[in-house]
């Protein structure tokens, strides 16, 4: 049966990242199916109301500001009335939340058994255990996961470190991985120089990304091999450890400092080199050498959290995060590449464009959806249980939110009842006929790609409209 499904998180488009492009896609592929998507998030500048993109994909911009890293600020109240709005509008069958981060997606994970809806929450990151941010965020985390009905990692190492952080049940947990539209990384070895091996890097240049190894091996590569040249894409606060070594060891022409880049100009940078280099000393899964190694570049990274998991053997190098391993693998791929040993540019892709797709991606995460629709709605009542047991002081301080949410939901209901609030009207997309049977959960599709499939790899996102219901937009700023 076709669900109704919100996604909920503070980061979706204009800005761009890893997250609002899961989100944007997975989305697109969900209505394909033949389910019914809106997405939550808060206003971005002018971007406010309701705004309908490509494929039917209908974003509320709440009228919340950011407080802090486009995050709100937490309140449980305030976005409690706009949520329920929504989700009694569009008749939200499950709440389906992103980012560890996004404030916004634990309040509405908070709200969904106080609303009767069905929740799921994917978790994109890894986090530590020592430091204070990972131990506030740990323990937000743990209260947010405990009461909801399943959640998604990305790695079979995120789950682990989801499990250990939330303290939550391994079989209320599963691992779908991001995805890529292949079809937008297509090789392009006429653009690569003949004379030279260009070394592409992209990436935040902060010190979780590792910019300290590349600061460590760029002289060392650059002397040992003339030939060789970098070009680094991505800023922060560590750039400038790259220009000191670039104006120390005279590596202007060879070490080209891009700046941030902008995702739909990645790869044009990708195309351009030989070898992809990861230098990150934490992630969960690494979505970037996915996008490397689709463009035909040769891949070194570094062996940490779930990158081991993301590609076979044969299509990257593991080295150890210290810049001894690092440069050892590095000169590997270069001596491949002088060689022309290994993969070709057009195996490289084609291999992954039968891995990851979004396609694929989309029905495993319709297979936990029919599996929480055979589950009971979490009452209020049971996250009390659950959240007494949690914590002696943040438990009970919990729990007297939510008590308080359920009288101003019975205030709401008084104020503008349920049965006041148009409901949407919604014409479900038929399946695609490439699939034998919409709903069947075996159904091998992970060859077939996004943008026959899905239809999403020419999506105009900045062009996206208004909806002509004035009269809605303004009813929302009011709550």
């Amino acid at each position: 049966m076709p669900y109704n499904i919100c996604m909920v998180c503070d980061f979706f488009y204009p800005n761009i990242g890893g997250v609002e492009s899961h989100i944007y896609q997975l989305s697109q592929c969900l209505i394909n199916r033949g389910h019914k998507v809106v997405v939550i998030t808060h206003a971005y500048g002018t971007r406010a109301g309701i705004r309908n993109m490509a494929g039917q994909l209908k974003v509320y911009y709440l009228p919340l500001k950011a407080f802090y890293k486009q995050c709100i600020f937490p309140t449980i109240f305030n976005s409690f009335a706009l949520i329920r709005e929504v989700v009694i509008r569009e008749q939200i069958q499950i709440i389906h939340g992103h980012s560890s981060f996004s404030t916004l997606a634990h309040e509405a994970l908070f709200h969904s058994a106080v609303l009767g809806v069905r929740s799921v929450f994917t978790d994109h990151s890894l986090f530590g255990f020592a430091d204070l941010s990972s131990i506030l965020t740990n323990n937000v985390l743990k209260f947010s996961l405990n009461s909801i009905n399943h959640t998604i990692c990305v790695s079979n190492t995120a789950r682990e470190n989801t499990v250990l952080r939330s303290h939550q049940h391994p079989k209320h947990v599963s691992v779908i991985p991001n995805a890529i539209d292949a079809s937008q990384f297509r090789p392009d070895p006429a653009s690569r120089s003949k004379d030279k091996i260009v070394i592409v890097v992209m990436s935040r240049l902060v010190y979780r990304r590792g910019t300290d190894l590349l600061v460590d091996i760029i002289p060392y590569i650059c002397q040992k091999y003339p030939q060789v040249e970098f070009l680094i894409g991505g800023d922060g606060d560590k750039r400038v450890l790259l220009e000191q070594i670039r104006e120390q060891h005279s590596l202007h022409s060879r070490v080209k400092l891009l700046g941030m880049v902008k995702h739909e100009h990645v790869r044009q940078v990708m195309v351009q080199g030989h070898i992809f280099v990861n230098t990150s000393l934490t992630e969960s899964f690494c979505i970037t050498i996915v996008e490397a190694a689709s463009c035909g570049l040769k891949v070194v990274t570094t062996n940490v959290g779930g990158v081991p998991e993301v590609l076979p053997p044969d299509m990257v190098k593991l080295a150890s995060p210290n810049a001894e391993s690092l440069a050892q693998s590095v000169e590997e791929a270069i001596l491949e590449q002088q060689n022309d040993i290994g993969l070709s540019p057009w195996q490289l892709h084609d291999k992954i464009k039968n891995i990851y797709t979004w396609s694929d991606i989309a029905r495993r995460t319709e297979i936990v959806y029919n599996t929480i629709s055979k589950q009971d709605v979490i009452t209020p009542q049971d996250r009390m249980n659950k959240f007494w047991n949690l914590g002696y002081v943040f438990g009970k301080v919990v729990i007297s939110a939510l008590v308080l949410i359920m009288v101003y939901n019975r205030i709401l209901e008084w104020w503008r009842p349920a049965t006041a609030i148009d409901r949407c009207i919604y014409t479900y997309k038929s399946p695609s006929s490439n699939s034998s049977s919409q709903y069947q959960e075996s159904a091998n599709i992970s060859g077939v790609s996004n943008k026959q499939k899905c239809g999403i790899a020419t999506a105009d996102l900045s062009n996206s409209t208004v909806t002509p219901r004035r009269s809605t937009r303004l009813k929302l700023k009011s709550l």
